[in-house]
């Protein structure tokens, strides 16, 4: 329970279909005084700082008494400081990382199992906008109902075993529908805002803390064009990330864009948005959630979370790495975002980018 309207509604949902349900808030940041976490106050609407502050809470709690559930905060701290340090250890390599999908992989599905298992919970379920469903008698991850809320994309990373005790209950419905939920019964949060910013940087300045963590990325360096042409000066590559227009201070009479990133020659290569555009990628850590077509095989392939999944032909090189060919090419395809396989709504699989492929690679 994160204290946001989802997983509220989630709990809810298990508790009227009979589950014996347990509430859990991940404590992530400092440690917060109980008095705060024990407020008999209705949660207010204040504004939103991420999805694990001292607010979330307690607004998780006033849900838990509501619903007269046991409700637990587990102190996580010492294990999240190794997703902040991914991030920008990301950042200070030249890559744009995801720190919700490791989140999800390392925590919300990774230590609470262990969790669970201790209390003997056969389930874990969460307010995940995702579905549990079936394809070729195997249980599988599908996208959830609400398109616009889908959050399968930051899930492809749960190894199939967890995959066979989780669910989502709120990922038959769409958000209207769970707001609607959350006021028949009177949820205190029922209004509160969807969280939007990393929980660890609320106030969205990624690079203050990226300098503060790793000083040494914010060396200055040579801005080149396509051509190898030395056309200005950058900051230190953790301030770029591929697509990026704004913040590089170069007129060139045309809209340009940050298009590659070297991190051991520390420059950055810019171009029009023409050339933006991949012909595919190329990704490792590759992780199956079911048994794949035989390749090549086409499929619609996600490479961020805003993106709409483009056709492509997909083939598995080996355990560790998938090749995909966009039938059209796609902008910003980025070292260190996602790029997740779907078949329909079903999630194949999917891994980490970490290089683009262009049609002169493809031939």
């Amino acid at each position: 329970m994160s204290g946001g309207v989802d997983s509220s509604v989630a709990a809810c949902m298990l508790k009227d279909q009979g589950f014996d349900v347990i509430g859990l808030f991940m404590r992530v940041g400092k440690e917060t005084p109980e008095s705060c976490l024990t407020d008999e106050a209705a949660p207010s609407r204040r504004p939103h700082q991420g999805c694990c502050s001292a607010t979330d809470a307690q607004d998780a709690r006033f849900v838990a008494g509501m619903l007269d559930i046991p409700f637990y905060a587990l102190n996580f701290k010492g294990d999240f400081d190794r997703i902040i340090d991914y991030f920008v250890d990301e950042y200070a390599n030249g890559r744009t990382p995801n720190p919700c999908i490791m989140c999800n992989n390392y925590l919300k599905f990774g230590k609470i199992v262990n969790y669970a298992n201790a209390v003997g919970a056969k389930y874990i379920a969460t307010g995940h906008y995702a579905r549990i469903g079936e394809h070729e008698g195997q249980r599988v991850l599908m996208r959830g109902i609400d398109g616009f809320k889908d959050q399968s994309y930051v899930l492809f990373g749960l190894s199939p075993t967890v995959l066979e005790r989780v669910l989502f209950p709120v990922g038959e419905l769409n958000k209207d529908e769970v707001r609607d939920r959350a006021a028949q019964i009177n949820l205190p949060n029922r209004d509160k805002p969807d969280s939007v910013e990393i929980c660890f940087v609320p106030d969205r300045n990624y690079v203050r803390l990226v300098k503060e963590k790793r000083p040494e990325t914010f060396l200055e360096g040579d801005v080149v064009n396509e051509s190898g042409e030395v056309v200005g000066r950058h900051k230190g590559i953790g301030h770029y990330t591929i697509g990026q227009r704004r913040g590089l201070g170069i007129a060139a009479g045309y809209p340009i864009y940050v298009t590659q990133i070297n991190r051991s020659s520390n420059t950055i290569t810019v171009g029009n948005r023409q050339a933006l555009y991949s012909a595919g990628l190329s990704a490792n850590r590759l992780n199956l959630l079911i048994k794949p077509p035989p390749s090549p095989f086409r499929a619609r392939v996600q490479i961020r979370y805003l993106h709409n999944a483009a056709e492509a032909t997909v083939w598995i090189e080996n355990d560790d790495r998938f090749r995909a060919v966009f039938d059209t090419p796609q902008p910003a395809v980025t070292p260190g975002q996602a790029a997740v396989i779907y078949l329909d709504d079903v999630v194949v699989g999917g891994g980490w980018i970490d290089r683009a492929i262009s049609s002169d690679d493809i031939g």
